[in-house]
C-alpha cells in the first residue's frame, strides 16, 4: 500500500480534513488503476443521466434545453424520449435539470422531471410513457409542485427515489450570493431543502397530487411537512 504524506494538511481546519483525506486516498488508489474512458455520445448540455430500472439497459440523458434522449445499444435514438423545450426556460443554471423513474415504472410508465418554466419558477412534474416505450407523452404532464425562484441561479434540481420508495427533491436556496433571504434556514419555504414526498395520491383528488410521508421530521412541528433536510445551498 502506498504511503501518503499528510504534512500538507497540518494547517487545514479540522472540518475540512476528512474530505481532503478522502480525496488524497482516492487519488492514491486511482494511481494504481488502469482507467480507460469510452466516449458514448456527442450530446450537448447534458445535466443528468438515469435509467428506468425496467431491465431494458437504456440510459436517459437529460439535456438542459428541455430534451431527454435515450442511449440504447451504444447509440443515441433519433427521436427524443421527451421534448418539452416549449415550456422550459433555458440559460445559465435554468432548464430541464433532472429525471427520476417511479420504482414501478415497468408497470406504471410514470416518471418525474424538475425544470425551470417560463417566468423562472421551478416545477416538479409527472409524465407517463406512451404506447411506444421509447416515446413519452409530452401532453400527459401533471404538475405536482411549483417553487417560486427569486433569482436566476441555484435552481437545485436533482430528483431520486430512495430505497423507501419516496421521491427526494433537492431544491436550491433561491440564488444570488450568500442566501440574502436566509431561505435555506427558513422552514416556511421549500428553498434550500431536501424534500421527501410520496408522489402518488391514490385517489387523484389531492391539490398537489402527492402525500407527505409520516416519518418526515417536520410532521407536527412548525414548517413545511415535506421537508426532510434544510440549510442547503444548491444540492444537485
Amino acid at each position: 500500500m502506498k504511503k501518503i504524506d499528510l504534512t500538507c494538511f497540518r494547517r487545514i481546519s479540522r472540518p475540512m480534513l476528512p474530505g481532503l483525506l478522502c480525496i488524497a486516498f482516492s487519488a492514491a488508489a486511482l494511481a494504481e488503476v488502469d482507467l480507460q474512458l469510452t466516449k458514448v455520445s456527442d450530446l450537448q448540455d447534458v445535466v443528468d443521466i438515469n435509467h428506468a430500472g425496467d431491465g431494458s439497459g437504456r440510459l436517459f440523458f437529460v439535456e438542459q434545453p428541455g430534451v431527454v434522449v435515450i442511449l440504447a445499444d451504444g447509440e443515441d435514438q433519433a427521436q427524443p424520449f421527451l421534448d418539452i423545450t416549449d415550456r422550459v426556460l433555458f440559460g445559465g443554471e435554468r432548464g430541464l435539470l433532472s429525471i427520476a423513474f417511479a420504482r414501478d415504472y415497468a408497470q406504471s410508465g410514470r416518471f418525474y422531471v424538475w425544470y425551470t418554466r417560463s417566468g423562472g419558477d421551478t416545477v416538479l412534474s409527472r409524465f407517463t410513457v406512451g404506447d411506444d416505450p421509447d416515446q413519452a407523452d409530452a401532453s400527459s404532464e401533471e404538475v405536482l409542485l411549483v417553487v417560486e425562484q427569486p433569482y436566476s441561479n441555484h435552481n437545485g434540481g436533482h430528483l431520486a427515489f430512495g430505497p423507501d420508495g419516496m421521491l427526494y427533491v433537492a431544491t436550491g436556496d433561491g440564488g444570488s450570493g450568500g442566501d440574502p433571504g436566509n431561505r435555506s434556514q427558513r422552514l416556511s419555504t421549500p428553498l434550500g431543502k431536501l424534500l421527501r414526498i410520496d408522489p402518488v395520491d391514490p385517489d387523484g383528488s389531492g391539490p398537489r397530487r402527492y402525500r407527505v410521508p409520516s416519518g418526515n421530521p417536520r410532521i407536527g412541528k412548525s414548517g413545511l411537512n415535506a421537508i426532510w433536510a434544510w440549510g442547503l445551498r444548491n444540492p444537485w
